[in-house]
């Protein structure tokens, strides 16, 4: 079964949350997805424990595809949908930064309750695009006030950086999580974040742990590799400008390895420690299908020793960290890594 933390009084999740970023529509380059495969996946992890799924306003299908999930366990499961926990994501389009307002935040977070079919969001990430564009502040304010009206159980950001996450928290905001790109190819959060969050108990949920299926077996000896996801594209740039392909490769052996001596996967491996680092709550693991469903219930029948966290962290310690803080490439003008982003997808 799931490992479960609380990240906030009252509220508990699986330390390894289902992320739906997959499944939305425009992710894959290639493959067409089985919604019907990803329910029942939906329904597997969670008999198993993992009850905590993550979507976005932006990932279009996923609140939907959740809430008809939320439907069938109604319909005749031994769970119910008050074992689940949605975390979704409010991310306003770059070119309204400077409307948002509380009506326009308000309109955005009854829509996910519709979609979800809830009447309460469990958690609403909140992310800004660009913080030139003031607002950012007051936004957090009015996300409190939707809280404090009922709509939302608990507030969280999601890309923040350390300088800007500690305004919202100097503002009152009670943020319980913050949700940033961390594994062993992006170790921006150890510069500042994790520090900063663990001083104001600020969990970190983190994505890209396993890096699109780039942390796999399967691309040990290959000279190199065609994308065939976004989440390829944008994990690919990452390993270009830390390892590189030699040291990829190398860490993958290494992590392989490792693997063999617990009986589990080199993804497994690279989960773990991220989830054995201070401050982190859990580690978001994307859902295609229904094929990894037993490798992630394999991630909490072992644990590393302290031995092997040591080797790959002095092995990723002869590599450069990405410049900047979290994120802060990803909004840097005339950067490859925004020029990658969707940065207005909100629909009306």
């Amino acid at each position: 079964m799931a490992e479960r933390f609380e990240l906030a009084k009252d509220y508990t999740i699986s330390r390894v949350i289902n992320g739906c970023w997959q499944l939305s529509e425009g992710h894959s380059l290639q493959e067409k997805l089985d919604m019907q495969d990803a329910m029942k996946a939906f329904h597997m992890l969670a008999e198993r424990g993992f009850t905590t799924f993550d979507c976005a306003d932006i990932y279009t299908g996923t609140e939907e595809f959740l809430g008809e999930f939320l439907t069938e366990l109604k319909a005749g499961s031994t769970l119910s949908p008050h074992d689940i926990q949605i975390h979704t994501k409010y991310v306003p389009d770059i070119n309204l930064l400077s409307e948002v307002d509380y009506n326009y935040t308000e309109k955005v977070i009854d829509r996910s309750l519709k979609r979800q079919k809830r009447e309460a969001l469990d958690l609403v990430q909140f992310h800004w695009w660009d913080y030139d564009v003031p607002g950012y502040v007051e936004t957090a304010v009015d996300l409190l006030k939707l809280k404090e009206k009922g709509k939302i159980r608990n507030i969280a950001v999601t890309n923040f950086d350390t300088k800007h996450l500690s305004e919202l928290v100097d503002a009152g905001i009670p943020i319980v999580s913050c949700q940033n790109q961390y594994s062993v190819f992006d170790r921006r959060p150890e510069k500042e974040l994790i520090d900063y969050c663990k001083s104001k108990g600020i969990s970190l949920l983190c994505y890209g742990t396993l890096s699109g299926g780039l942390l796999a077996e399967k691309w040990i000896g290959q000279p190199s590799i065609q994308p065939e996801t976004r989440s390829h594209v944008k994990y690919f740039q990452v390993i270009e400008d830390t390892l590189g392909w030699d040291g990829y490769q190398e860490l993958l052996l290494m992590l392989q390895r490792i693997g063999k001596k617990y009986s589990v996967k080199a993804s497994q491996i690279a989960t773990k420690y991220i989830l054995s680092g201070q401050g982190v709550g859990a580690s978001i693991i994307g859902v295609r299908n229904s094929r990894h469903v037993e490798s992630n219930a394999q991630i909490f029948t072992f644990e590393l020793d302290r031995s092997d966290i040591e080797e790959i962290k002095q092995f990723l310690d002869n590599y450069p960290i990405l410049e900047g803080e979290p994120f802060e490439l990803e909004r840097t003008v005339g950067s490859k890594y925004r020029d990658i982003m969707k940065m207005n997808l909100n629909e009306e």
